[in-house]
């Protein structure tokens, strides 16, 4: 693999021992991945930051970089934390989770990431521009930057995505190659998508059946950020996918050779099957809502939802968003509507790396398939899909 003399130094440890280990580690990943050279990249957003996924191992690696003076060069921001930053009491979190949740949020900040802890990092100013090198991490994040963004990342693990902060450059392989960025298969979709939730069970579906490789979705209606967001959450929740196309929506998607692709069709039936296999038997006592994390126009929907209603005794409903979209919503009303009909909302995590075991809750249900993907084996908690309008309904006074 070519490196620049500039590059060699760092690899050298010409500009200190922990961007050395960086270039260590993005060396050996480019060699094995076949890279031939390393390209500057404009952003990082990088995971392994619950305390809850990376532990005391990673917890005191993070710590260790901070100490050897690793220092991030580009505009970076971080995965969910594993608890909300300021309100982690009500969400049962103990004071050793917490103390070490912090330490961990304390080694990112000396090294200089932004601590926005969100998996919508394009909502709250980490958007790049159309052809862009990145180096993102969080599988849905990634999805929608390749797709919806146009810009271009592979999807890296959290050590990589760190690396490649400290020293502005990432491998040259994989999806930041034109060449790798063409449709592998054809997707008829002959179901009726029309709620964030259709395209959640849409994105799911195609998952599962197709495994990898970057679907083109033909017959599905234009739609909105949110939209795009949730599908691209369960496209990489089912199925590892990073990137897709919508014919009609999405950047890139036009004057594509199809050609020869695979080709498969997606009907109401399969995406029933996919929301049996991701609903419990039972009745739900908790309601999430916001995986990916709620935009602000989704706040201001279930502020909406949420007029003159009440959550009922004994249930609960816990939406999470991004700080800034909090904060946004909080100016605008939306978070007191919320919480004045018995809700909360978190910021800085989300119910897939946060403890949510600590609760006291028992069944989950959400309108995200990631997030009932994923909720089970995290936390042990049964989960259900259905309709944002359903899932709220679930757990208020009355139903």
């Amino acid at each position: 693999m070519f490196l620049t003399k500039d590059e060699e130094r760092m690899l050298a440890g010409g500009k200190g021992p922990a961007v050395q280990k960086a270039m260590r580690l993005l060396v050996a990943l480019g060699d094995v991945l076949g890279a031939d050279r390393l390209i500057p990249i404009e952003s990082a957003q990088i995971a392994g930051v619950s305390y809850g996924n990376i532990g005391d191992a990673g917890m005191e690696l993070l710590e260790d970089w901070a100490e050897q003076g690793a220092r991030i060069k580009v505009k970076s921001t971080l995965n969910p934390a594993g608890m909300d930053l300021e309100r982690w009491r009500e969400m049962g979190v103990d004071e050793e989770y917490h103390a070490r949740q912090l330490r961990i949020i304390r080694a990112f900040e000396r090294m200089g990431a932004e601590i926005t802890c969100t998996c919508t990092p394009y909502l709250v100013g980490n958007a790049p521009k159309r052809g862009a090198h990145i180096a993102w991490s969080e599988s849905s994040a990634v999805g929608y930057a390749n797709s919806v963004l146009g810009a271009k990342t592979n999807r890296e693990g959290g050590p990589s995505a760190l690396a490649a902060a400290v020293t502005g450059r990432t491998p040259h392989y994989g999806l930041h190659m034109e060449e790798n960025r063409k449709p592998t298969a054809v997707v008829e979709v002959k179901a009726r998508i029309v709620t964030t939730y259709d395209f959640s069970l849409l994105g799911y579906t195609v998952g599962r059946i197709l495994g990898s490789g970057i679907p083109l979705l033909i017959g599905v209606p234009r739609a909105d950020s949110d939209r795009l967001k949730i599908m691209s959450a369960a496209l990489a929740a089912s199925g590892g996918i990073a990137m897709f196309r919508v014919k009609g929506t999405t950047p890139e998607a036009g004057g594509l050779k199809t050609e020869g692709l695979e080709r498969l069709c997606v009907d109401q039936r399969e995406l029933e099957i996919t929301r049996e296999r991701l609903s419990a038997d039972g009745e739900p006592d908790l309601a999430c809502i916001g995986c990916p994390h709620c935009s602000a126009k989704e706040m201001r929907n279930l502020a909406r939802i949420l007029k003159g209603r009440r959550v009922g005794r004994g249930k609960g409903l816990w939406i999470w968003t991004s700080k800034g979209i909090y904060n946004l919503s909080k100016r605008e009303g939306y978070v007191s509507a919320i919480e004045g009909a018995g809700g909360k909302v978190f910021t800085d995590t989300c119910m897939v790396v946060c403890p949510l075991e600590k609760s006291g809750y028992k069944h989950m249900v959400s309108n995200s398939c990631k997030a009932a993907h994923y909720v089970p084996s995290t936390s042990g908690l049964k989960a259900s899909v259905t309709d944002l309008h359903n899932a709220v309904n679930k757990v208020l006074e009355g139903q």
